[in-house]
């Protein structure tokens, strides 16, 4: 039997591991890969491809970068390849109905969350920043919606106290890839059928914006502590501290739960242990922190160049 001719869409780290996946196993053949241009950044702002353009370059793969996937000579390009289906990824584009409508098995994708709950941009973010107890991956046949197509597969995991964005990521990542590469052979010999996402349930996960890490002193400790997890590793959660000629902003990496009362943000306690915060209920010791423009450093460290004081406040 021939392998599968497969069309990859995908941009970040995420779509990577999808893309690696697909391509070690023998039943596919993957004909290509479709991506976002390359993006100015660092320093310089020199080009730089995604991580899945570097993937497909590392395994001789063609690589497509349409600026709009609606272009029609883009939608050409692909029906001249003759894809039976294409696996997207966090492509970062919407596609067209003739795209979706182009290849025999059409087009599935890797979201990261338990469908419908967290349709959007920022599952992961989402989940951690309302304190879930798991999330997982949901595998998808595409329809013109917003992450509204009908389920194929899906796969659940705890999301522990110690995660952030980034390890959830990372292990959402490589939960999908197995999961996309188990469920296709499935889903095309008809082992496993489409089946409506449920009626209940659904919430959107909105892009997340540099204000979302702002921390507001006045929310209860848990809150925070679930923001400053999922804002890891951007934005990254920050407050104020005020000082002379001008307040100076502090991106707060790690904290955990801690005991005492007071006016929100107020500083109740500051030593080798850790910087302990006011909240609107409740308090959290902060454990390492980054000054803007400097290290990130332990708050004993901190502490050490820049010494606070008990009822001092972050703002």
């Amino acid at each position: 039997m021939s392998s599968l001719r497969i069309i990859f869409m995908g941009t970040p780290e995420l779509a990577a591991a999808s893309l690696r996946a697909l391509v070690a196993a023998p039943e596919f053949q993957v004909i290509a890969v479709v991506t976002q241009p390359d993006q100015p950044r660092g320093r310089g702002l020199k080009l730089q491809p995604s991580p899945v353009k570097e993937v497909a370059q590392k395994e001789n793969l063609p690589v497509l970068q349409p600026q709009r996937a609606r272009e029609a000579s883009f939608i050409e390009q692909l029906t001249a390849l003759h894809p039976e289906l294409i696996a997207v990824a966090a492509y970062g584009q919407i596609l067209p109905k003739a795209i979706l409508d182009l290849p025999r098995f059409g087009c599935i994708n890797v979201h990261t969350s338990l469908l419908p709950k967290y349709r959007g941009a920022a599952p992961i973010q989402h989940a951690i920043l309302n304190g879930d107890a798991e999330t997982g991956v949901t595998i998808m046949k595409m329809d013109v919606g917003l992450d509204t197509g009908d389920i194929l597969t899906r796969e659940k995991t705890p999301i522990e106290s110690s995660d952030t964005s980034q390890t959830l990521h990372d292990r959402l990542a490589e939960i999908g890839a197995r999961l996309l590469v188990r469920t296709i052979p499935a889903y095309v010999s008809g082992a496993v059928s489409p089946h409506p996402q449920p009626a209940e349930g659904m919430t959107y996960a909105g892009k997340i914006k540099k204000q979302d890490g702002e921390i507001h002193w006045d929310q209860p400790a848990h809150v925070i502590c679930n923001r400053v997890r999922a804002m890891i590793p951007w934005p990254g959660a920050f407050t104020h501290l005020p000082a002379s000629p001008q307040p100076y902003l502090l991106k707060i990496w790690n904290v955990e739960m801690a005991k005492g009362s007071g006016a929100p943000g107020a500083v109740l306690q500051a030593d080798k242990n850790g910087i302990v915060v006011a909240c609107g209920a409740e308090a959290l010791r902060i454990l390492s922190l980054q000054r803007e423009g400097g290290r990130r450093m332990t708050a004993a460290e901190f502490l050490a160049g820049h010494p606070l004081s008990q009822g001092q406040k972050f703002a």
